[in-house]
């Protein structure tokens, strides 16, 4: 007798693994527990890097029970607006074909990346009779129309704001990663009095199962890269407007004649240009790293002594400080610079794991900075331990993704 066939689950998302990009291993860790539950799991995403598109990826492959199906000419880099957005719609425009031609799937997952995968999931949802939960990772028009680069009565703010309702209404259950998230999430369809019961706030988990750090291989990190007598100060991962670093080097400007404390920038994005900057003419206390294997990556976050994490003024609820849960994990206390209301802000606030500062003050940054290097080391070692702690509760993958699946693939039987 056969078996019986498994229900699918098919998920969307421009970036998997194994891109650096976090959304991809977010993306990866709930497809690989869903299929380790039961589901058949296939995956629609790019064949090429999102920030690198030389980078090339197998067409088809099986990567820890999911079903991966990279599709061709999905991204051609950042360079432009236009180029990111020809490059998300030829991806979307593939994805929707196969899945219209790919048998029935008894659950849909699409997440915001690219931003508007939502309306072609409500698309797909329809016709396939398949519920659809919608990922929201960062939130379109909002972030463009936050960092200037679209009017809010433009054409295509217009366009992508009624995408979204389209995609709310249609959802079985909306996923947004914080509190201010959902205020605008919700704020999109005032009218409809049951809009808030579908959406729901999951923080993204901590990727503690990467994140088994041995001192040694901190220390042969710290120094394989010149920082291993130094305080180190580090920043690691998307370098960008939304995440707003000019407080921060500023400070590593008025400290640049301190040989005990280093900062150290990891990652790529438009924002690295500033850092590099330094780099090229001199600067013996900045250090600049591309993004970094995850194999690597508990090593290089454990070589921090601070971690530092920055959410700009005008992106609270549009964009989420995921580095903030890695950071914690590897037991370090975190510089927020920021608002005094975001998520980051809130968690330092609630808890002694670390110092909050708002952009623009240069000086409460730099007295955050020596006040965390001249602290006993065990001082800071409490700090981390608590910041380790809160993520054990409240952030763990495997508690988050329980909750997560839930939504999006209930238990089987």
């Amino acid at each position: 007798m056969s078996r019986p066939a498994r229900p699918r689950l098919l998920v969307i998302s421009q970036v998997y693994v194994p891109d650096a990009a976090a959304v991809g291993q977010y993306v990866a860790d709930a497809c690989e527990e869903a299929a380790a539950r039961g589901w058949d799991v296939v995956v629609y995403t790019s064949a090429r890097g999102y920030d690198d598109p030389t980078q090339q990826y197998p067409a088809d492959e099986t990567r820890h029970g999911v079903t991966i199906r990279r599709l061709p000419l999905s991204s051609f880099g950042k360079r432009s607006i236009p180029v990111r957005l020809a490059a998300q719609l030829l991806f979307l425009l593939q994805a929707s074909a196969r899945a219209l031609f790919a048998g029935r799937f008894a659950s849909l997952l699409v997440s915001t990346s690219p931003p508007f995968a939502g309306f072609f999931g409500a698309i797909l949802s329809t016709v396939k009779r398949a519920p659809l939960t919608w990922w929201v990772m960062d939130l379109n028009p909002d972030q463009m129309v936050a960092a200037g680069r679209l009017a809010p009565a433009a054409v295509l703010a217009r366009l992508f704001d009624w995408m979204n309702r389209v995609t709310i209404r249609k959802a079985r259950a909306v996923i947004v990663l914080d509190r201010y998230m959902k205020d605008r999430v919700v704020a999109k369809l005032p009218t409809v009095p049951d809009i808030a019961a579908k959406v729901h706030v999951l923080p993204p988990w901590s990727l503690d199962t990467h994140l088994e750090p041995s001192p040694s291989a901190a220390r042969e990190f710290r120094v394989r890269h010149g920082i291993e007598d130094a305080f180190v100060v580090m920043y690691a991962g998307n370098h960008s407007e939304q995440n707003p670093l000019d407080t921060l080097l500023a400070a590593a400007d008025a400290m640049s004649d301190r040989s005990d404390v280093k900062f150290v920038f990891v990652g790529g994005g438009t924002g690295k240009a500033p850092v590099d900057a330094r780099v090229r003419a001199g600067a013996r206390n900045i250090v600049s790293l591309p993004y970094q294997p995850l194999e690597t990556l508990a090593a290089m976050l454990a070589a921090a002594d601070l971690h530092v994490v920055a959410v700009g003024d005008t992106m609270v609820g549009i964009v989420h400080p995921c580095k903030i849960y890695s950071a914690m994990a590897v037991a370090r206390p975190i510089l927020v610079f920021g608002p005094d209301r975001c998520h980051a802000s809130d968690i330092v606030a609630d808890a002694a794991v670390g110092w909050h500062v708002r952009h623009g003050d240069v000086a409460g940054a730099v007295a955050a900075i020596t006040t965390a290097q001249a602290m006993p080391a065990t001082d800071r070692g409490e700090m981390g331990s608590e910041a380790a702690t809160i993520i054990a509760t409240r952030y763990s993958r495997a508690g988050v993704i329980d909750r997560f699946l839930s939504l999006a693939a209930p238990p089987l039987g």
